[in-house]
């Protein structure tokens, strides 16, 4: 109708033509109604056609020619539509009848597709009169199976194919027809089979599209027979298309349930059937249905086409899953081969197609139930899995990534040894990216997916070929981190997973045990110690028991193999809070697992940190101790005196209690555990005195004691919590005749101070201590023990001696003076000679304590009794340590006891000389000298007075000192070899640092005695005449400072900067100027020496005598050349002025000659004239130009000063200057300064030469 509307302006000539054609007529007479025209002109007679086509003695070329030109019109679509408006039934017959009469191929398909046309574009009336027909005639049986019937099926599967509405509904005689295809499959063509097959998937997929619509489900009646047939025709075909239809008509079958219902109907009958189907039937089914497809889909599965291939697996698919099929049934299957088909068609086609991959690892995983037989199969096609696994595991969510994983496992479980070392290795690999790519998001992973990773590893772990030499550990480690990540980060979705991620990393530590991997076992212990200990610790209220049980599990896992007890593992445990944590999880799931879980954890957690397997006491009372800790104190305050249960629980409460309280980890309020404590004292009083029935062991009574000197103190600090002094009377009882060995055990510090500040127990903690040294030696800061047992620390001890509320240093000192005594113990006096000296190395103001408590007297009488040996070695280094230690402006009351001190020093004295006279200077000796060096620089603080006026007047000390520095003078130039690694060099040191204090020491102790004079003259007679001091000669503190190495010339250079201070300070009159002369000349040859504090003293001592100049009323020069200063001046200004040398050196090398230069611009009221040509404007301005605010230094402001005194800045200089102290006195004030005080007054009075020698200590003394 639609073209009618559209030509409306020619409306009147179509009218007019459509008039003239109703008295037109064909050849044969018919009707112009029959009588279509074309757009080309022609007209088509429907009753000719008609006839034409359906007479089977036509002309095939004019039935050909007559099909072509119909479908030729067809297509368009004026023609169509009058076809279709009037005569729209007409061709139906005619082409049915043409269809079923033809032979010819090529003529068959012009009418198939005719029909196709006319159905797709007429109505559903013309759709289903076609369907009609066509199965009519195939359901009357009136023709035999022969080509024309081939087109006919084809037909009929073109119109189902191409379906409209219900086409089932338009079949009259279904039965007839069901019947006829099923026997028509029995026919040997293929062709013929294959296009029932098809007709018979098309009409089972109707069927169940349009469900509501049928009745009876006729193919269900013969689906038995249908089934065999099709699985026979499956069996014989070689045909792809056929086996194509054959399967798709199958898998559709399968999900209606035939072969469900095949299975448990075995001999059903078909009465509908004749006696020779009946036979067939018999025939049929002599061969078991499940026999029958194992046979018939291994044809298909080894196609060429894949779609054929595809379709076949699918089939097992379903046949598998929905087909009712029995595990014996599946055994069938395998032990037909059907797994090594689809095990070849992963090998030979890889990973190609990913459809028959995934296909393919279903199969597989659903003939998995044949337990048996398919594991035989699966260890044969293993190595085909890997590369598989290999791809599936790149590809996020692939659909058959649980089915490789799986297969995976169980092929590794039940077959260890089919996997070799490489595979072991590739494996983890492939696992490791897949946890790597989940935990950074590149491809996530589902949860099952997840377990079945864990599962797989934890079978690859403890298969035989994963122990070797492998590079399996490294991917465990990272696999370990990543399960962990993955579980703490999606915890909240779905927390299956810890448990599987928990039991892996369990099981690779036993593997890193086995292995000896200490890598991995590192790597799982911080995993455990960083990632699992803080996470249960913060997220305990929202883990569930069985979580927190298997983090337990592996803690305790990880504690409770002999062979590697990780103690740091353990620390991090405890310190944690673990033992609150443990009894809040009994709080939240009171059960006896995790009761029984947490104990045997703690107990090996005892077995740890105490040694000894006292966690064993824990472990045989787990299920009778209560889970509250307040249940425990009152556990602990019964009496158990007889009874062996209650008193192995106490035990048990006291181990908790004290390794708890180790860790400040408090389990119940102090004043409960106290009063729980004296309880269990009091009502046990007996048994603790006396064994009782129940024999005490000696750990018991340790903790016991360790424990109540704790609360006791921490009673003591807080002023709040009342004591029982009956109970405190017991202990010390307790304590005195049971000879407890508390200090063995480590001991809180709080406990340990509460027992060192009980006098009543003074005489027993003497002994403590001296067992303590005898079996645990300490040398220097170390403490090397003697077993395994963990002990008090030595830190502990020295903290108690160096504080003042305790009786610790005054216990050494007296149990020292007791082995003094006691001569015959002499390893006594060395292990506590050792462990004073390393107290006070460790805290140096212990030695304050040391000395308050009379530890010099003994040490004179050390002194007196051994004169050589070990024992007079240690005691030299304890009393060099104590007197290096001791503050002399805040401590000086240590050293009051003169006397003793005083004694001290002649027999260092005494040793000194014979040392040196007999073997020159060895260490002790150098020693000594150290010793009488610090004596010496404590009198400058009125210190040790009368021990350092018998160092300074010894007369035999003056001569051998005398005649040491003669000797070193005699060297000359090959002094310069002797230097603090020689015995000479050494020596000559030492002895130079003694006449450094005690020129500085003479002023204090004997003011007055000083001969300047004497010191200055050269004349060798009279030189050490008339010394009646320690001191040596300026002349010989030239020689020295000339020839001597560094360590000797910086010695020298204090000495002489001592005695020219001496001379300022004095005002002394000088009359020896030559003297002085050729003192200045040795000064200016050091001022630029390499050494800056050499430079420095030199420079300064020139700098005084340039004073002097100016104070002389004789006029008389010091400094006759000039030349040497005006260099010293040049070198001064090119190192301040270049650039390059200013960066250098500005900080540093240029102060000694500041202060020369100075003084000389001070000296004279008219400088010389090459003065003006040094400081022209262009260096000046050189200068100030190198110079900022951070490296001005006070010798800078020094030569500025002198500078503009003389007149050589103009306004331009200073205001330059100005801006720039300026922002030097910003800084200064951006800083804090006292910080900065303190730091440079550290650096000013401290000074090491060489620290390798042990005497070393004595130069940081010196001033600078």
């Amino acid at each position: 109708m639609h073209y009618i509307g559209s030509d409306h302006h020619q409306r009147s000539d179509s009218d007019q033509q459509l008039r003239d054609r109703q008295y037109l007529t064909c050849s044969q007479g018919h009707t112009s109604s029959l009588i279509l025209q074309t757009l080309e002109g022609g007209s088509i007679c429907l009753v000719c056609l008609s006839n034409l086509i359906s007479n089977p003695n036509s002309p095939t070329i004019h039935v050909s020619y007559a099909l072509s030109q119909l479908s030729q019109a067809i297509s368009q679509p004026p023609f169509l539509h009058n076809l279709l408006t009037v005569h729209p039934h007409f061709l139906v017959s005619p082409l049915i009848t043409a269809l079923s009469s033809l032979e010819d191929e090529p003529l068959a398909k012009q009418t198939i597709d005719l029909i196709s046309e006319l159905c797709s574009s007429g109505d559903s009336s013309i759709y289903s009169e076609f369907v009609a027909r066509v199965s009519d005639r195939l359901s009357s049986g009136s023709l035999a199976w022969s080509r024309r019937q081939i087109y006919m099926l084809h037909c009929l599967g073109v119109l189902l194919d191409n379906q409209k509405n219900d086409p089932y509904t338009h079949i009259k005689e279904r039965d007839e027809l069901i019947l006829n295809l099923v026997t028509g499959l029995q026919l040997p063509s293929e062709e013929i089979q294959g296009e029932i097959l098809f007709v018979l998937y098309k009409i089972c997929g109707i069927q169940q599209a349009f469900k509501a619509n049928s009745n009876v489900d006729v193919l269900y009646v013969h689906s038995s027979k249908i089934l065999h047939l099709a699985l026979e025709v499956l069996l014989k075909t070689q045909r792809d298309d056929v086996r194509l239809n054959c399967v798709a008509l199958l898998s559709v079958l399968t999900r209606k349930g035939f072969f469900e219902n095949a299975f448990e109907n075995d001999e059903t009958a078909y009465p509908e059937a004749d006696n020779s189907m009946e036979t067939t039937d018999h025939e049929q089914e002599k061969t078991p249905l499940n026999l029958l497809f194992a046979e018939a889909i291994k044809a298909p599965l080894l196609s060429s086409d894949c779609e054929v291939q595809t379709a076949t697996l699918d089939l097992i698919v379903l046949y598998l899953s929905y087909g009712g099929v029995s595990r014996k049934d599946v055994q069938v299957l395998v032990e037909e081969n059907i797994a090594d088909y689809v095990f070849e068609i992963l090998r030979l086609l890889g990973c190609k197609k990913d459809s028959l991959v995934s296909l393919s690892l279903q199969v597989l995983d659903l003939m998995s139930v044949a337990e048996e037989a398919f594991k035989q199969r699966l260890a044969i096609g293993f190595t085909t899995l890997i590369p598989v696994l290999h791809h599936v595991a790149e590809v996020p969510f692939h659909p058959a990534q649980s089915q490789s994983l799986k297969l995976i496992s169980e092929c590794i479980s039940n077959c260890p040894g089919i996997i070799s070392s490489f595979n072991n290795e590739e494996i983890s690999l492939i696992m490791a990216g897949m946890l790597k790519r989940h935990v950074d998001g590149d491809a996530n992973m589902l949860p099952e997916t997840f377990t079945l990773v864990c599962s797989l590893l934890v079978a690859l772990i403890n298969s035989p070929s994963c122990h070797g030499p492998l590079n399996i550990a490294k991917s465990l480690q990272d696999i370990s981190r990543y399960t962990i990540a993955i579980c703490l980060s999606f915890y909240g979705e779905d927390s299956s997973q810890m448990l599987h991620s928990l039991y892996l990393l369990k099981e690779t530590y036993e593997y890193s045990l086995q292995g000896n991997y200490t890598e991995l076992r590192d790597c799982i212990l911080d995993i455990c110690e960083t990632n699992l200990l803080p996470w249960v610790s913060m997220n305990i209220n929202e883990i569930d028991e069985d979580i927190t049980l298997g983090v337990l599990e592996i803690f305790h896992s990880i504690l409770t193999h002999s062979e590697f007890q990780p103690k740091e593992f353990v620390d991090a445990l405890v310190s944690s809070s673990w033992f609150s944590f443990l009894f809040g999880c009994l709080g939240l799931f009171p059960t006896e697992k995790m009761k029984w879980r947490v104990y045997f954890l703690l107990g090996s957690i005892l077995n740890v940190i105490l040694g000894n397997e006292c966690g064993e006491y824990i472990k045989d009372v787990a299920l009778h101790l209560p889970s509250d800790p307040i249940d425990l104190l009152f556990l602990l305050g019964q009496k158990g005196s007889h009874n062996q249960q209650i008193f192995s629980c106490q035990s048990a409460v006291l181990l908790i209690l004290y390794t708890s309280s180790l860790y400040d980890d408090r389990l119940a309020d102090d004043r409960k555990v106290l009063a729980s404590l004296e309880q269990y004292i009091l009502l046990n009083k007996s048994k603790l005195l006396n064994n009782g029935v129940v024999k005490l062991k000696p750990l018991i009574l340790e903790l016991l004691v360790n424990l109540y000197g704790l609360y006791r103190g921490l009673a003591k600090v807080s002023y709040q919590i009342p004591y029982s002094p009956d109970a405190e009377n017991t202990l010390f009882l307790i304590i005195s005749q049971k000879h407890i060995h508390f200090l063995s055990r480590r001991i809180h510090s709080t406990s340990l101070k509460w027992l060192f500040q009980q006098e009543r127990i003074s005489q027993y903690l003497s002994d403590q201590i001296l067992r303590w040294c005898r079996r645990y030696f300490v040398y220097g800061n170390n403490q090397i023990l003697v077993s395994n047992h963990d002990t008090v620390k030595f830190r502990q001890l020295a903290e108690l001696a160096a504080s003042e509320d305790n009786y610790a240093a005054k216990l050494l000192v007296c149990l020292l003076r007791e082995v003094v005594e006691e001569t015959r113990q002499e390893d006594d006096i060395v292990l506590l000679l050792n462990m004073i000296a390393s107290i006070v190395a460790l805290f140096p103001s212990s030695s304050r304590e040391f000395c308050l408590n009379g530890i010099s007297p003994a040490i004179k009488s050390l002194y007196s009794q051994h004169s050589c040996g070990e024992i007079l070695n240690l005691t030299s280094q304890l009393v060099f340590t104590i007197l290096h230690s001791i503050e002399p402006e805040s401590e000086s009351e240590s050293l009051s006891d003169g006397e003793a001190w005083n004694g001290i020093a002649t027999e260092l004295i005494h040793y000194l000389i014979s040392t040196i006279t007999n073997n020159g200077f060895t260490q002790e000796a150098l020693l000594v000298m150290g010793i009488l060096s610090l004596i010496l620089y404590h009198s400058l603080h009125q210190n040790l007075l009368e021990a350092s006026k018998t160092i300074l007047l010894n007369t035999q000390l003056i001569s051998l000192v005398n005649k040491m520095i003669h000797e070193a003078c005699l060297k000359g130039p090959a002094l310069i070899d002797h230097d603090e690694t020689t015995q000479t060099g050494g020596g000559l040191i030492f002895l130079l640092f003694l006449n450094y204090f005690s020129h500085r020491s003479v002023h204090v102790i004997l003011p007055g005695i000083e001969d300047v004079e004497n010191l200055l003259n050269s004349d060798n007679k009279t030189q050490h005449s008339s010394l009646f001091y320690i001191n040596i000669h300026s002349h010989d503190l030239c020689r020295l400072l000339h020839f001597g190495s560094t360590p000797v010339k910086l010695i020298s250079s204090f000495c002489l900067l001592q005695l020219f201070q001496t001379i300022t300070q004095q005002k002394t009159k000088l009359l020896l100027k030559d003297n002085i002369r050729s003192i200045t000349s040795i000064l200016q040859g050091l001022i630029f020496h390499s050494d800056v504090t050499i430079a420095m003293n030199c420079g300064l001592c020139i700098s005084m005598v340039i004073d002097w100049e100016k104070q002389d009323d004789t006029d008389t020069r010091f400094v006759e050349k000039d030349n040497w200063c005006r260099l010293i001046t040049e070198e001064l200004v090119m190192s301040l002025a270049v650039p390059n040398l200013a960066s250098k050196s500005i900080m540093i090398h240029h102060k000694p000659a500041v202060y020369v230069v100075a003084s000389r611009l001070e000296l004279q009221k008219v400088p010389p004239p090459w003065m003006s040509d040094v400081f022209d404007d262009s260096c000046i301005n050189g200068i100030i130009r190198n110079l900022s605010s951070s490296n001005i230094t006070r010798e800078i402001v020094l030569l500025f000063r002198r500078l503009l005194q003389s007149g050589y800045l103009n306004s331009k200089h200073i205001a330059c200057l100005n801006q720039l102290f300026q922002g030097c006195r910003k800084r200064v004030y951006s800083v804090d300064t006292e910080d900065a005080d303190t730091e440079e007054k550290k650096k000013k009075k401290k000074m090491v030469v060489f620290a390798e020698d042990p005497a070393g200590h004595v130069y940081e003394t010196i001033e600078i």
